[in-house]
């Protein structure tokens, strides 16, 4: 019962679309209507800057360890906490308070691989940095950070109960990132300015 209870809190937490917030209290336009029409850091860094971009980032890696460290709290095992993790990441991909209309996903999964184990986590941000660093596209990082994550999470968990989940939140991502798939094919992808 209590899976099932924080798996939908989870849920509920993840709903919690912090750029749309922020734009909010600082009056600026439905970030749903600008730029790339996705509520996330990535487009609040382009519409922005860095300061209200940092602000969403750190408010969706938030949403992403909270939940998963109240699930260790409560003893969940991996497999619930990684059932937790897609709940949370859903969430903010389909958000129940804003239409079911959010974003990719991205930093609340990073939040939730820190709220996984920290190392893992870690490992995971440096790879999207490093990334994002040298060939200037967020959404590739993104890409690789959550193809390897699969594997990543096995050498920092030592737990085979881990991979499912987490394998089928990298699908849910990558499926979510199509059209970046397809610009990134054409060359037609946005750059980012870190």
């Amino acid at each position: 019962m209590m899976t099932y209870v924080l798996t939908i809190l989870a849920y509920l937490a993840g709903s919690i679309n912090c750029s749309i917030l922020i734009c909010k209290i600082y009056g600026f336009p439905d970030p749903r209507a600008q730029g790339s029409n996705n509520p996330g850091a990535t487009n609040m860094l382009r519409l922005h800057g860095k300061k209200y971009a940092s602000l969403v980032l750190v408010g969706d890696i938030l949403k992403g360890i909270i939940p998963l460290i109240i699930g260790h709290i409560a003893g969940l095992g991996y497999d619930a906490l990684g059932y937790m993790s897609i709940a949370c990441v859903l969430g903010h991909m389909y958000p129940v308070f804003f239409r079911f209309n959010g974003g990719k996903g991205v930093a609340t999964a990073i939040g939730c691989y820190l709220g996984l184990n920290i190392l893992f986590g870690l490992t995971c941000l440096i790879i999207w940095v490093a990334v994002a660093f040298i060939k200037k596209y967020s959404s590739l990082a993104s890409l690789v950070l959550v193809i390897t994550a699969p594997l990543n999470v096995l050498f920092f968990i030592k737990n085979g109960d881990i991979f499912a989940p987490m394998f089928l939140l990298s699908f849910i991502i990558v499926a979510k990132h199509h059209k970046n798939i397809q610009r990134l094919w054409s060359g037609e992808e946005s750059r980012i300015n870190l």
